[in-house]
């Protein structure tokens, strides 16, 4: 059970660009970081708006000549200081994470960004190259990924309890693009502009958890072909989708289905994972993250709750809250937080026995995504045909 014990020797002094006052992920990013005192938050460039940003820097209880207008002024008057950052987390639209990324690496900084990644696997691969020469970490916030439950599934899987893995079937779906984008703000009119979002809109934004979460559940099953539909229901969004069917043939003979969509008009937002072997299933959903439903042909269904002592060690080791209380995605994130910074400690140290069994979502798992992402495309744009997965 994670109880706030020191795991890393110091804090690892962080920086933010992005996050900031008007920003939708800023404040999970710093719940996640600031739970544990892995991480001390010392600069940032958390707005376009200089003056804005550095106002909000100061509110956090940064020093004002440390709250930077751009994130190219951060990386350099950063690295002129004894005490600069040593790791960025990057919280901006996606047509930005490739060069703040890049740049950051180049300055010796580690970097923990947003998903998906990048807006092609290339640009993932250079990345990898690029970390690897540089001796740093790239973590990626697949934030749902943390909860002690997602973990106990990847267990029962492993351990034969489902037996062979036969359906895949998940969904994110939520209904507030249900509405056209009159009057929409800055973050639902980036999403859905090719320029800033990159190939995707639902598929990219949420679609990624769904497929990354799986990764974890299934590392043993890899997709070899797949076949995406999708649409925008309201045109101006086209080409990109506010919804999307995928359906996917595994290596091991099993049929995956991912619905993901925004559309989903009275949904307030919701994920629902389901996974079937032979012998059993398990299902998990994020609006009730403290149960996992567990179902035995034959048997009685079971309600597992998170902390309790018959569960896998995999997800006892990661609970924070304990079987009487609700744990939540603050929790997951702090999870998730936590790992990376476990990583980038241990990079530091030139500790590379310790990253070959350390679960944390890395750049491989970026690239993933992107490779996904990539394939969905070719077949939606191909007119929603099977494509080989590659």
């Amino acid at each position: 059970m994670i109880n706030g014990e020191r795991t890393i020797s110091r804090p690892l002094r962080w920086g933010m660009v992005g996050g900031g006052r008007t920003g939708q992920v800023g404040y999970k990013h710093r719940t996640g970081a600031l739970r544990d005192g892995t991480y001390q938050l010392v600069a940032g460039a958390f707005d376009l708006d200089a003056e804005r940003g550095r106002d909000f820097g100061v509110n956090l209880g940064l020093e004002a000549d440390r709250c930077y207008a751009t994130y190219q002024e951060l990386i350099t008057e950063e690295a002129a200081r004894e005490d600069g950052v040593e790791v960025v987390s990057i919280a901006t639209p996606n047509f930005t994470h490739y060069e703040i990324t890049k740049a950051s690496l180049e300055a010796g900084l580690h970097v923990i960004c947003e998903k998906p990644l990048f807006f092609t696997v290339a640009e993932c691969k250079e990345i990898e190259r690029l970390a690897e020469e540089k001796g740093l970490i790239v973590g990626v916030t697949y934030g749902f990924t943390g909860h002690p439950l997602v973990h106990q599934m990847a267990a029962m899987v492993k351990k034969g309890m489902l037996g062979d893995i036969r359906i895949v079937d998940m969904q994110y779906t939520h209904g507030f693009n249900s509405g056209d984008d009159v009057g929409a703000g800055e973050a639902v009119k980036w999403r859905t502009n090719p320029k800033s979002a990159g190939p995707t809109f639902v598929l990219g934004d949420i679609g990624t958890h769904l497929y990354y979460l799986s990764e974890i559940v299934l590392p043993h099953m890899k997709i070899e072909k797949l076949l995406c539909d999708r649409k925008a229901f309201i045109p101006t969004r086209a080409p990109l989708e506010d919804h999307a069917t995928v359906l996917m043939h595994y290596d091991n003979g099993a049929r995956g289905r991912i619905w993901v969509s925004s559309v989903d008009a009275g949904n307030m937002g919701s994920q629902r994972y389901r996974f079937v072997g032979s012998k059993a299933s398990v299902e998990w959903s994020d609006s009730r993250p403290d149960q996992l439903i567990y179902e035995v042909q034959g048997e009685p269904n079971r309600t597992l709750h998170h902390g309790m002592p018959y569960l896998e060690e995999e997800s006892l080791a990661i609970d924070r809250m304990g079987a009487l209380h609700t744990e939540g995605l603050g929790d997951s994130w702090s999870n998730i937080y936590l790992w990376i910074a476990q990583a980038i400690d241990a990079k530091n140290r030139g500790d590379e026995a310790f990253l070959k069994t350390h679960h944390y979502p890395g750049i491989k798992a970026g690239t993933e995504g992107v490779r996904w992402l990539e394939n969905c495309v070719r077949s939606a744009d191909a007119g929603s045909v099977w494509v080989d997965f590659k």
